[in-house]
Formats: structure tokens, C-alpha cells, sequence
């Protein structure tokens, strides 16, 4: 079988293709689109001027797929229409304009998907996994590959900077500020952070990160480990940043230059919190566990 599963984050869109054949699922395509809807959001509404992109992305991958023969598509979504008020109303307006339906996901439902992909290729028995995305985060502990607790904290890395930074970078007093509704948060889930010595990091935002720091380092891209020390190292660089650093960002990651700070505040707190020495990144996440778990149901 070849399906495409379609991820309606708060700052993406994406669409991965796999084929699915004797029990392993291969990626054949990948396409992302930046969409940032949770800019959108206005007074806990997504606006129809919200509801139109995505009805635009979903229609274009759909012809994609077409063109392909490819007829299954399963569409899912996040933070984005589970963190508004008018969820339903959204759902429906797109199903009425696209007859495509989405699956909106719990913040457990998202976490717990977010370990099943994860742990595809998971290296440790037991820890902390980390999902940061655009409109929140996901933490939970376990154990011998199974969830002990989960919980979703609405602290992702692109509603952080629409809340609390007026330009692209934050001023200090907006990294004041930032940080402490990060600590806020963090200590709400201080019984899902316990101690650690590593933690495995899921989401956009940490692959961006991940990116960043071994273009800096010059270290290959397959290397997908980032120490705590390197995370506080960037954040501090960020707080006065020069030119240098900023182009190299806008090589590297042009996309997330804004939302780069937020995130890195939220990975500098949970490494803090549980005294990390690193977070290795995983190539799996959300969509495999989606497709893992909701489409083949294995």
C-alpha cells in the first residue's frame, strides 16, 4: 500500500508519502508547507482566512496525490484546530469546501503518537521524550518502551512568539518575559520531569535546532545529537546576536529565524528541569506514529 499522511501543525502543513509493505514503511516523498495558523488565531478563533489555507494546502496535496494514483490520504491535526474554539466549525467548513476529512488530536492522543513514531528508533529503555511544536509541547515519561504519564503544555514555539516578541527577535525584556511563562509551565509538569541523563526530542523546531548547531560546529547532518550545553550556548549567542549568526540562520533554517529563540528557551528549560546532558533528535515522530497507529493499526 502507498497512502499519504498530511500533519496540520500550528506553523506547517507537511504531507509524507510512504509505502507500506511487509511490515516496513518506507518515506517515498516528503512536501511541507509554512503555513503559521496559529498567527491566525484571534481570541481562541481560527478565522475563515485561516480555514482558506487550509483548504488551499489539503486541495493542492490532493491533486498531488492524484497525479500520483495515489487515493489514500489520511489528514490529521494539532495545536492549531485543538487549541481553538471552534474546532468543529473549522473541521466542517473544510470537509464542506474539500470533502476531506481531519482527524484533530487530543494532546495525549498527539504524545502518545508522538512516542509511537519516536520510538521506532529509540535508544534508551527509559527517560523523557520531548514533542515541541509550533503550538505545543508534548512531555511525557517512559519506560521499556511504554508511557508512564503524557502531557501537552501550551508552550510551543511559534504561539510563544506571537504571545510575547513584537518583531523577529526578541528584546530583553521579551525574553524576560518569555522565560518566565516557559518556567511557569515547566513546573506544571515537574512530575513528568524527573531527572535524566538524556532525553529523546521530537518536532520541527528541535530538528531545526539540531540543524543550526552542527552547521556551527561543522559536524555532519546525520549526527543528531545536541548537548544542553550547546542549546544554553546558542540561546546566550541569540540574546546580542551579530551578523554572522544571523546569516547563518537564514541559510539554515530562513523559516523558523522567529520562532528559533522560543524553542530554544523551552529546550534550555526542560534540560534544566531534569539535568539533561543532551537530547538525541528523532528522524520518527507524529505522522509515523500516526500512520503506525491510526492508518495500518499495528
Amino acid at each position: 500500500m502507498i497512502c499519504g499522511v498530511v500533519d496540520i501543525g500550528s506553523n506547517t502543513i507537511r504531507l509524507s508519502v510512504y509505502r507500506c509493505e511487509n511490515g516496513e514503511n518506507k518515506l517515498l516523498m516528503h512536501r511541507k508547507t509554512m503555513a503559521g495558523l496559529a498567527s491566525y488565531v484571534k481570541d481562541g478563533l481560527l478565522p475563515d482566512e485561516g480555514v482558506r489555507i487550509i483548504c488551499t494546502v489539503l486541495t493542492e496535496y490532493r491533486i498531488l496525490l492524484d497525479n500520483l494514483e495515489i487515493p489514500c490520504m489520511y489528514v490529521f491535526a494539532t495545536a492549531p484546530l485543538r487549541n481553538i474554539s471552534n474546532t468543529e466549525e473549522a473541521v466542517s467548513a473544510v470537509y464542506e469546501e474539500t470533502k476531506i476529512k481531519i482527524n484533530v488530536l487530543s494532546g495525549e492522543e498527539e504524545a502518545v503518537l508522538s512516542f509511537a513514531g519516536a520510538s521506532l528508533g529509540i535508544k534508551y529503555k527509559k527517560g523523557v521524550m520531548i514533542d515541541l511544536g509550533g503550538g505545543s509541547t508534548e512531555i511525557l515519561r517512559y519506560e521499556n518502551d511504554k508511557i508512564l504519564t503524557a502531557r501537552s503544555l501550551p508552550i510551543g514555539s511559534l504561539n510563544l512568539f506571537n504571545k510575547y516578541v513584537k518583531a523577529i527577535l526578541p528584546t530583553e525584556d521579551e525574553r524576560k518575559t518569555l522565560q518566565k511563562a516557559v518556567r511557569d509551565q515547566i513546573e506544571r509538569a515537574s512530575d513528568d520531569l524527573l531527572p535524566t541523563p538524556h532525553i529523546l526530542g521530537v518536532g520541527g523546531t528541535i530538528r531545526a535546532v539540531s540543524s543550526v548547531l552542527n552547521h556551527l560546529f561543522s559536524r555532519s547532518d546525520d549526527c543528531k545529537i545536541i548537548s544542553a550545553e550547546e542549546i544554553r550556548m546558542l540561546l546566550k549567542r541569540m540574546e546580542k546576536p551579530d551578523g554572522d549568526i544571523l546569516h547563518e540562520l537564514l541559510k539554515i533554517v530562513p523559516d523558523r529565524i522567529h520562532t528559533i529563540v522560543p524553542g530554544l528557551t523551552v529546550l534550555e528549560a526542560v534540560t534544566r528541569a531534569t539535568g539533561a546532558e543532551d537530547i538525541t533528535v528523532s528522524r520518527c515522530g507524529v505522522r509515523e506514529g500516526y500512520l503506525v497507529k491510526s492508518v495500518l493499526k499495528s
